[in-house]
């Protein structure tokens, strides 16, 4: 059975001034000056508020704006998109499907082989989850997106919803 993420009041008062600035009222956090813009450890970017797994370490790229930025979600149903026509322009806000997390914006800037979307996310709607802690912190079904501990190849560039789908199934059996 899958969790349900949602947002709470509880967890909405856990919150840093800076992480309900971003996640609540659709603040931004200064580019450069924010903790997940140059992190590199393997793992996954969960929602703050609700703890709903939204972003892995192999989509992540050096997009140079100062921002964490993934080339897709884990799930394309954990973030919803809207309109965002906030500072006379015309944006895609992108937020947590399941506490309805401001998380930052999508752009078609990105990288072509991958789809060219650039996820431009700010680091307090982030919660970091190290590979070596998935299973602990229970989302051991998100180890297939990094291999195997004793595999010396790489993670796959672009896991699926399918990969996950198929780890899910060989651990039943």
């Amino acid at each position: 059975m899958s969790p349900e993420y949602r947002s709470t009041p509880e967890a909405i008062e856990r919150l840093t001034p800076l992480q309900r600035k971003v996640t609540q009222e659709e603040g931004t956090e200064p580019a450069f000056r924010n903790e997940f813009w140059n992190h590199h450890e393997d793992g996954i970017y969960v929602d703050v508020v609700s703890g709903e797994p939204l972003f892995a370490s192999t989509h992540k790229y050096d997009s140079r704006s100062g921002w964490p930025s993934f080339t897709r979600p884990i799930h394309d149903a954990s973030v919803t998109e809207k309109v965002d026509r906030s500072f006379f322009m015309k944006r895609v806000e992108v937020r947590s499907a399941g506490a309805d997390s401001h998380l930052g914006h999508v752009f078609d800037d990105g990288p072509t082989d991958a789809g060219g979307l650039r996820y431009c996310i700010n680091s307090a709607a982030l919660r970091f989850v190290p590979v070596s802690e998935l299973e602990a912190a229970g989302y051991g079904e998100y180890c297939a997106l990094f291999g195997s501990p004793d595999d010396d190849s790489a993670a796959p560039d672009r896991p699926t919803d399918a990969t996950i789908e198929m780890s899910e199934k060989e651990d039943a059996s």
